[in-house]
């Protein structure tokens, strides 16, 4: 059985951190969790990152939550999406998926200003926030007390 998440004392797993390969989807359980539980805090399920994750290997929120609350861990959540994906996925598709969001940069100019007014906020002398996963980890990081 999965522990409690409490996301008003620490931040969920890195976007980072892969489960079956993807990444996204332990952040995203982590969130799952942490809303049944009334603990989320700001945190969002099924905001518009794991919706990234939940359409590439075509599971429904409301489904997935189902089976957190069920008190499933991570190894039995990810079995269950094996036999309930509508995509399913070769591992090396996976692995591209999970590099290409890893290295996923906002495109759009008013996408990269607001990736670089965050960025400004949180930690102008940094030069090594590119992506949105560095962006995510630095807020995280520094939500929870670190110095950037």
């Amino acid at each position: 059985m999965a522990s409690t998440m409490d996301l008003t004392q620490r931040p969920p797993r890195s976007a980072r951190v892969r489960l079956g390969g993807y990444a996204i989807l332990p952040r995203m359980l982590d969130k799952g969790r942490a809303v049944i539980a009334g603990k989320q805090g700001e945190f969002k399920y099924a905001c518009p990152l794991d919706q990234e994750v939940l359409q590439y290997i075509g599971i429904d929120p409301d489904k997935l939550r189902e089976q957190l609350a069920s008190g499933k861990g991570d190894g039995e959540i990810l079995d269950w999406i094996k036999a309930n994906a509508k995509n399913h996925r070769l591992p090396h598709e996976i692995e591209a998926w999970s590099c290409y969001q890893d290295r996923r940069a906002p495109g759009e100019v008013e996408k990269r200003e607001y990736l670089g007014e965050i960025h400004k906020e949180l930690a102008p002398t940094r030069t090594d926030i590119v992506t949105w996963f560095d962006l995510l980890d630095l807020d995280d990081y520094t939500t929870y007390g670190g110095k950037p």
